[in-house]
């Protein structure tokens, strides 16, 4: 599976599904979309993830952060309400644990012990992250397949992009000038990763626009000292 670009990862990869995590308060509802409801819970399960991929500390999010969070989460319900099932399939194991394994040397959890360690830091376990990943995979998925196809990037626009862009960060960078056709696809790749970043926020858009959106202050925010992590340990 092709990667898309930062801005389509920011808005879909940390895009995490909606779980409830048992707790000794009572949960709140943050938000309504469409008559669904996201809990407090939901959003702080959300943030957390997040922060765990991202590699950032809990006690350094923002309120902005937080608030981006909350956004993902709507934008997710959103996608959700034009999926079919069988557009939301699970995706392989093997492209699920290669998606983990590389979370993990971002986290330098070289060993069992110091991984565990990572994830419980942040209020999570293997099986959560997994669901999680599966999650943000399917996702990802599911605007390829709708958006990709709609995406015809013409020869004359590689070569404006070979000659203005291209060429010229060769030069800075000291590189060795490469022909053309030597590179033509993988610049017709990142193009068509631009115009799927334009079609997936003018999608977002359109979604929220013909939507029935709420928001509520939320009675608390995720704090940096998460809870014990809830469900089975992953091997």
């Amino acid at each position: 599976m092709r990667y898309l670009s930062h801005f389509l990862l920011l808005a879909l990869l940390f895009i995490s599904s909606s779980f409830v995590r048992a707790a000794d308060v009572v949960d709140h509802i943050v938000a309504t979309v469409n008559g669904h409801v996201i809990l407090q819970s939901d959003w702080d399960d959300a943030v957390r993830y997040e922060a765990f991929v991202e590699g950032r500390p809990l006690n350094r999010l923002t309120d902005q952060d937080r608030g981006k969070a909350l956004d993902r989460l709507i934008d997710q319900e959103l996608l959700r309400e034009q999926s079919p099932t069988s557009d939301t399939a699970q995706p392989p194991a093997d492209e699920v644990q290669q998606r983990v394994q590389e979370i993990q040397k971002q986290h330098d959890a070289t060993d069992p012990a110091s991984w565990q360690s990572a994830l419980a830091s942040y209020g999570l376990d293997q099986k959560q992250l997994e669901t999680h990943v599966a999650h943000d995979i399917s996702i990802l998925r599911q605007v390829e397949a709708r958006l990709r196809p709609a995406v015809q990037i013409a020869p004359q626009t590689i070569e404006s992009y070979y000659r203005d862009t291209f060429l010229p960060q060769l030069r800075k960078a000291g590189a060795a000038v490469v022909p053309l056709a030597q590179v033509s696809g993988k610049i017709r790749e990142i193009l068509t990763e631009q115009k799927i970043n334009e079609l997936f926020a003018s999608w977002l858009r359109s979604l929220r626009s013909e939507s029935k959106i709420s928001t509520a202050a939320p009675s608390s925010t995720p704090s940096s000292n998460p809870p014990a992590p809830t469900g089975g340990q992953g091997n």
